[in-house]
């Protein structure tokens, strides 16, 4: 009966270990990582939308040269909107084109309801819409959004699609106070592979 039970225990104690190896595994990615994956990816449709935009241009689509680039075009986007006395109406949106080499432009946005004209000190332009956009939600600072790209990388990669990989940021939540409280919409536009 003795017997019985050390074996009954030791296989017990044997589950238990791997069960306990699994979660000290997992933990220690969690504490790698700084965060669990709790972001989930939809693909939508992206209607057109109208905005009013500054540009620059960075010295690649690095986030240490996105960053300098991109952060003084909305306050000074601002300012040039309340002086035409154009009311945004539509959150932030920053988008990118590649240039020569590494060089990317660099589109800092919000949407308007006013049509293009002569005499804006800032340009009036239609983002086109996107057929099909793998998105995901970004929350906290954009200088740590390279993690929410690796998802939704990851996400068009498992599912057949393939990219361009310059995402739109829409910035749902913007703090430039306190950029851990910021929430950004990224969207990659996607097609079928194959």
């Amino acid at each position: 009966m003795l017997r019985l039970r050390r074996a009954q225990l030791a296989e017990q104690l044997a589950a238990d270990t791997t069960r306990l190896a699994g979660v000290e595994a997992r933990l220690r990615t969690i504490e790698t990582e700084g965060y669990m994956n709790t972001e989930d990816v939809v693909l939508k449709q992206v209607p057109r939308i109208r905005i009013a935009e500054l540009t620059a241009v960075a010295a690649s689509y690095e986030p240490a040269s996105i960053g300098p680039v991109v952060t003084p075009l909305y306050p000074e986007l601002m300012r040039r909107l309340e002086a035409a006395r154009v009311n945004p109406s539509g959150p932030a949106i920053a988008w990118y084109e590649p240039e020569s080499g590494e060089a990317v432009t660099v589109h800092g946005g919000v949407g308007v309801g006013v049509e293009p004209r002569d005499g804006y000190d800032f340009a009036v332009v239609d983002l086109p819409p996107i057929e099909q956009a793998a998105t995901i939600i970004h929350r906290g600072p954009m200088a740590e959004a390279e993690r929410s790209i690796a998802i939704l990388a990851k996400w068009i990669e498992d599912n057949g699609y393939t990219t361009d990989g310059f995402a739109r940021e829409v910035y749902l939540d913007y703090h430039p106070d306190n950029a851990d409280e910021g929430v950004t919409e990224l969207q990659l536009a996607v097609t079928p592979s194959g």
